[in-house]
């Protein structure tokens, strides 16, 4: 069964995804970017090209959503699958479905600090980066990509659609709602949490390995994966093709700080936008 890994982009995703690779794809609970590959990404353009599926053709697209998850779901574990979509409906098409749904990790920023997260990741401005969240319902559909990861369209939905859409498995019991902010300052308490929740919807009694919990918290702080990236690189990091190198992705961190890097009218824009989830989520 999957567990999703749902966010919006640039919202800790990959954090939460390196704790979990290091702690259940280690022996020792010690980090490299290697585990990751062990967290595939849904959809993505390899999954539905060995299916024979046109990437061109939405509809089609969608419509075999679920037969590619039921592909995962083979495998005789849990499953953690990251995503950046919104949970959507396309023409009587589900994201997905509880048959193949143990549940959902949702990491969710404050969308302040990812206007100038996504800037620096898209190559784009921060006005178009607020505009992004505000208006653009989907990224990719960029069929001339050739390393694939730009081909499948991601319906992520605005930034308050994406957050708002995955609740809905709240009222199961399958959701965890993880804020980015914790994943920084409350590293151990946040941990902890996702762990008790994992075995928790698995069925599972509760216990903690405390030896790779240890190295998990220590080899996934920001400045040990930013020394990572800058001596291995990072794949997920985007191409500047102007430079011809690729973007740092471990860019900021902490330093991300919208009250000293936002424009104040684009903090008044998102805020307006967004005002109900940002007091529901007590950034406001």
């Amino acid at each position: 069964m999957i567990v999703w890994i749902a966010s919006y982009p640039k919202s800790g995703n990959t954090l939460i995804r390196s704790m979990l690779a290091a702690y259940f794809f280690s022996n020792d609970g010690v980090y490299n970017f290697e585990q990751l590959q062990n967290i595939q990404q849904f959809p993505a353009a390899p999954i539905f090209l060995r299916m024979g599926i046109d990437l061109k053709n939405e509809r089609e697209v969608v419509k075999n959503y679920i037969k590619a998850q039921e592909s995962f779901n083979s495998k005789n574990s849990i499953q953690f699958i990251k995503t950046h979509s919104s949970l959507f409906n396309y023409n009587n098409s589900p994201f997905t479905n509880l048959n193949n749904t143990l549940g959902v990790i949702y990491a969710v920023r404050d969308p302040r600090n990812i206007v100038t997260s996504l800037a620096n990741h898209s190559g784009i401005s921060a006005e178009h980066a607020a505009e992004t969240m505000i208006n653009n319902k989907a990224f990719g559909g960029k069929f001339d990509d050739e390393d694939n990861s730009e081909k499948i369209i991601v319906y992520t939905g605005r930034w308050n659609d994406n957050y708002n859409s995955w609740k809905s498995f709240k009222p199961l019991g399958k959701y965890l709602l993880i804020k980015y902010e914790d994943m920084i300052n409350n590293r151990d308490m946040t941990l902890r949490t996702i762990l008790k929740f994992i075995y928790q919807i698995n069925g599972k009694k509760f216990k903690i390995d405390q030896n790779k919990f240890k190295n998990v918290i220590e080899s996934t702080t920001f400045k040990k994966m930013k020394k990572l990236e800058q001596n291995q690189g990072f794949q997920e990091a985007k191409m500047n093709f102007k430079t011809g190198k690729k973007r740092t992705f471990f860019n900021l961190g902490s330093n991300n700080d919208w009250k000293k890097l936002l424009d104040p009218s684009l903090k008044i824009k998102i805020e307006n936008s967004f005002k109900k989830e940002l007091k529901e989520l007590h950034y406001l």
